[in-house]
């Protein structure tokens, strides 16, 4: 895994999948709460009149030359839980991101498990 340094530094690069199609552009990075490590991205999709930000996780995702490749297949992230681009993702709404994935979601009820960084 990269260090949460490094990948701030990747805001704004190209995201692909697992396959290599473009997803859209590293918007902010997520880190779990617990341990402070890197756990989603949030990636700008759609026309520049309707963008969103969808979230992906980090789990097994490397860094290439000019992006970011996920571990995930496009459609699974593009069918993500999304935020509009100036908002921010609800306490309530973190174990949707999490169950999208399969993932095990555990927090404690007026606890956030993920910090925007």
């Amino acid at each position: 895994m990269f260090e949460i340094e490094d990948i701030r530094e990747w805001r704004g690069r190209t995201v692909i999948d697992e396959s290599g199609s473009k997803i859209g552009e590293l918007e902010a990075v997520y880190v779990d709460t617990l341990t402070d490590q890197p756990a989603f991205a949030t990636i700008k999709t759609g026309m520049p009149m309707r963008q969103r930000l969808v979230f992906a996780p980090l789990d097994g995702a490397t860094v290439g030359p000019e992006h970011l490749r996920v571990a995930h297949p496009k459609k699974q992230i593009k069918g993500a839980p999304a935020i509009d681009t100036d908002g921010e993702l609800p306490a309530g709404d973190e174990s949707a991101v999490f169950a999208h994935y399969d993932l095990a979601y555990e927090a404690a009820p007026d606890e956030r498990r993920l910090a925007r960084r």
